[in-house]
Parts: C-alpha cells; structure tokens; sequence
C-alpha cells in the first residue's frame, strides 16, 4: 500500500467517525415529517383576525368576525407542521360585543377539553383586540390546568396587505406546544411577543406592537427558530387560582362608576337600582 493510499485511509476512517458522532449528538429536527405532533385545539370568537374589508388597503375600514376559525387556521398550512389542529366556533362577534355569558362559556369549555384529553398540548382562542385582555385575565383566573391557554388577534383584518393574523396564529400553536409554556398562566401571542394576562395591556388602537407589558415587560419572545422564555408570573393563576367557575350557569355582574373630584350621583344610582 502507498503512502498516498494509507493517508487516505486513515482520513476516511477519521471522517467517517465524525459524521456518525454528529449523527448521534446532532439535536432531532424541530418538527419531523413523520413524528406524531401534538394536538392543540382552536376556539374561535371573532374579531379583526377573522375580518375582511373591501380592499387590500382597508386596515380601519372593515367587518370583523366574518371568517370562521376553520377559514384562519385553512390560511396558514404551515401550522400543520407543528400540531394537529381542532377547530371549534365559539362565536364570531366584534370583540366590543364579548359577553359575561361568552367568558363562562369559554373558561367551562377550555377546562372540559383539558379534562377530557391529557393528550392535548394546549388551546389557542381567537379573539377581537379591543377585549383581548380582559377575556385573557379572565381565564387567567379560571382555567385549570397548566398547559397553556393561548390568546391571539391581529390588528390587521385578514384581507389587508401584511395582514398580522396568520403569523400570529402560527406564533400562538407553536407558542401552545412548547415545553417550556406550560405553568406560565394564559398568555398573549401577538408580534412575535409573549405576555402575561395578568401584565398585558391594549396600548394603541392601530398599530401591531400594541400589546405590551408596561410594568414588568414581556415573558418572551416567539423567534424563528424557538419559542424563548425569559420570566414568569409568581402571582396565582390557573390551577393555583381560588376561582372556579365549574358549576356556574351566570357571573354576577358588577357595574364599574368611575369617581371625579365633587360627582353627582345619578350614575351610581343607577348602577343600584
């Protein structure tokens, strides 16, 4: 045997024990073609997210809540990448028509599905902005479980040019199967932001990055390549939470006045009688 030919030998040899070290240390794929995805469930209300204008560049000008869930998650096939997706309609309202009705009807159907199948990684429930954080707040309180309850709209109906919905929709499942997800209370997923429902607040009215945590920021971020967590909530929520709401038929309701300096009364009156 040659010099040349022993040289080449030992460096195939070396090679060849390299790739198959990298074979064996390299991490798996994020999402294999023929790996079971987990399921997550998407419960649809409405909103701008599922809203259509006229016209490509009508981004103020149009009727929320005319697509159905099925229609959002149909526009975004890369999500099936990621999770097996069931859809139910809850409603398909403006976010300024959510009820107290709507709210119980949610907290007791997230909690049934929970219940019901170990097997679901998490649920997605669409939404209208203009409501979003109390409706998020709300389940905050009364879910029962810490896998992850995900809330998401858009600030863009589904027509428009850049619409915000179907990135947000695709951030919000991969939001709901991650590991690191579960615990962390009803989250906000819009922008490529996470955000706590018990921090997030609606700060402007027309742009994408309205959703934030003024206080205490946000609880991570939804890159490409990962879904990142840098905090969490230590307040209760979800399964820690004193509220269940399991065996209610109606919320009582509570009129809000809000007080000035020497107010009349009529409209606390009227908020007791």
């Amino acid at each position: 045997m040659s010099l040349f030919s022993h040289r080449c030998g030992v460096r195939c040899r070396v090679a060849a024990a390299t790739l198959a070290l990298i074979a064996v240390v390299a991490p798996a794929p994020a999402q294999s073609p023929t790996a079971a995805r987990p399921t997550v469930w998407v419960l649809s209300t409405g909103g701008t997210i599922a809203g259509t204008g006229a016209s490509p560049t009508d981004l103020s000008n149009y009727k929320a809540g005319t697509l159905s869930g099925q229609a959002l998650v149909d526009a975004v096939p890369q999500i099936r990448q990621f999770a097996d997706i069931k859809v139910e309609q809850v409603a398909n309202v403006v976010s300024s028509d959510i009820t107290l009705e709507l709210w119980l009807k949610l907290a007791q159907r997230i909690n049934r599905i929970l219940a019901d199948d170990p097997g679901v990684a998490g649920v997605v429930v669409t939404h209208g902005t203009n409501t979003l954080e109390e409706t998020a707040y709300f389940l905050n309180l009364t879910v029962k479980s810490d896998r992850p309850v995900v809330l998401v709209g858009s600030m863009r109906p589904a027509t428009a040019i850049s619409a915000d919905g179907p990135l947000n929709l695709l951030n919000a499942v991969r939001t709901a199967i991650a590991r690191d997800a579960r615990g962390k209370g009803v989250m906000v997923v819009m922008n490529d932001e996470i955000n706590g429902a018990r921090d997030v607040t609606k700060t402007n009215t027309l742009r994408v990055e309205t959703f934030r945590s003024p206080e205490l920021g946000a609880l991570g971020y939804v890159d490409e390549d990962k879904v990142a967590f840098y905090r969490a909530s230590t307040r209760r929520h979800t399964m820690d939470s004193e509220f269940d709401v399991s065996n209610l038929t109606q919320l009582p309701k509570v009129d809000i006045v809000y007080s000035y300096v020497a107010p009349d009364t009529p409209m606390i009156d009227a908020a007791t009688t």
